[in-house]
């Protein structure tokens, strides 16, 4: 452990940061955008995703600004964009993220993508090397011309060779030079020409168009047969402004159908042709070589940009946005929560409300007193019915009963009942009770 050096986490952070900056540098991807996040110092934050991934993106200000997508140049979420990044590291949380400096719609910017990676991999292969290339007669005969034979780009060539030089003689090899199909019937006539051998060169061509309409001559079997051709090729695609694959590959590209005519039909001096093929591989060669003093240049920036003060600024200021949308999130939570602890507090209160006990006392009272009087009903009836029955047993051994039989009582002046004659003497008033009353009476 004391011969090991031991880092801290922000040097290992930085060490991570640079190794990905300085082994990946710039790359292109395509992905959906989620959590996109305009912060107020103008960069954006945001996500792209695909079905089994997702990586954190930032895109300052100086480079959003550039930005033209088809919804006014803001994106949504749910949108596919074609980027160009520089992969990093986002050091204060060790976050992998892309730093963005250009976003386009995918779609034609997919294939503009899949055109520089190819490009790349066959200029590494060397399909692209001058020393490749096969000089183009200086007397040619018979011209071969690779395209759509109803095309406007063959009705040019023939004009203009019949213009310049009628003696040149024309064989059309009709290829499809758009679609599906095109990059195979543009393959199928080379290796015709090349096996049947009736030609000096091949012109091979359209006319202008989209990049999706050119795409054809940017497929690599396209590149590959032109590669392997042992006549020699003129890439005569669209218009000046176009450039494809097939043109860098070609043994000569002219600008236009008409241009790569009169490529090989010379009607002035052969100095004049030899000019303008040095003049095409002078373009080659000065694009070749400004592609890679551009490349170099990109890298010393690259370097450059890892110790400038900007770059830590920019981090800086990617923290200070992450910390505002924190703060602004916890200020919102803290707004919502201030409002629902009043609805929190009113519905306790309702909760500990005498109102509710109140209504709940008064339907128990409710309750007692239907009870109460059930009970009450229960026992006057339990009541009556036990009188009832007193009545009858006192009915039983009442005297009345027995008077009613025929019997009588005697009481004396006090009321008392005489049942012996011990109780009365001479001359004494007594009453004698019968069934329907009593009788006054003397002892005599």
């Amino acid at each position: 452990m004391a011969a090991q050096h031991i880092l801290q986490v922000s040097e290992l952070t930085r060490k991570v940061r640079f190794i990905l900056e300085s082994e990946l540098n710039t790359v292109w991807l395509t992905g959906e955008i989620s959590n996109f996040v305009a912060a107020g110092s103008g960069h954006w934050y945001l996500s792209l995703k695909d079905s089994k991934s997702q990586v954190r993106c930032a895109m300052f200000k100086g480079n959003n600004r550039r930005v033209r997508l088809s919804n006014q140049g803001i994106p949504r979420n749910g949108q596919q964009v074609l980027v160009r990044a520089k992969v990093s590291l986002y050091e204060p949380r060790g976050d992998f993220q892309l730093i963005i400096e250009q976003m386009e719609d995918a779609g034609e910017g997919l294939l503009r993508q899949q055109y520089e990676q190819l490009k790349n991999k066959l200029n590494a292969l060397g399909m692209f090397s001058q020393t490749h290339k096969q000089a183009i007669p200086e007397h040619i005969q018979t011209v071969g011309i690779v395209t759509s034979p109803t095309g406007a780009a063959v009705k040019d060539i023939l004009s203009v060779l019949m213009r310049r030089n009628p003696n040149i003689n024309a064989i059309i090899y009709p290829a499809l030079v758009q679609g599906e199909y095109a990059s195979n019937d543009i393959c199928h006539a080379i290796a015709q020409a090349n096996s049947r051998q009736e030609c000096d060169v091949l012109i091979v061509g359209r006319g202008g168009g989209s990049l999706e309409d050119l795409w054809p001559f940017n497929e690599e079997s396209v590149v590959q047969a032109i590669y392997d051709s042992h006549l020699p090729i003129i890439s005569a695609v669209g218009h000046e402004v176009d450039t494809t694959l097939s043109d860098y590959v070609a043994d000569l590209r002219a600008a236009t159908p008409s241009a790569a005519a009169e490529l090989v039909a010379s009607d002035s001096s052969e100095l004049l042709d030899k000019i303008k093929i040095g003049e095409q591989r002078l373009i080659h060669a000065i694009s070749r070589k400004k592609a890679d003093l551009l490349q170099q240049h990109n890298h010393i920036q690259h370097r450059l940009a890892q110790v400038h003060p900007e770059q830590q600024l920019r981090i800086q200021q990617q923290k200070h946005d992450e910390l505002s949308l924190r703060l602004s999130i916890a200020i919102q939570r803290l707004m919502v929560q201030s409002t629902q602890q009043p609805e929190q507090l009113q519905q306790r209160l309702q909760q500990l409300s005498p109102l509710k006990g109140i209504t709940e006392q008064q339907h128990q009272v409710k309750q007692q007193e239907q009870r109460l009087i059930y009970a009450m009903q229960n026992s006057l009836q339990h009541k009556r019915k036990f009188f009832v029955h007193l009545i009858e047993q006192i009915q039983l051994v009442s005297p009345l009963a027995t008077i009613a039989r025929g019997y009588s009582i005697t009481r004396s002046t006090n009321n008392e009942v005489i049942n012996s004659i011990s109780q009365v003497a001479l001359n004494d008033e007594i009453t004698v009770q019968v069934t329907d009353g009593s009788i006054k009476a003397k002892v005599l």
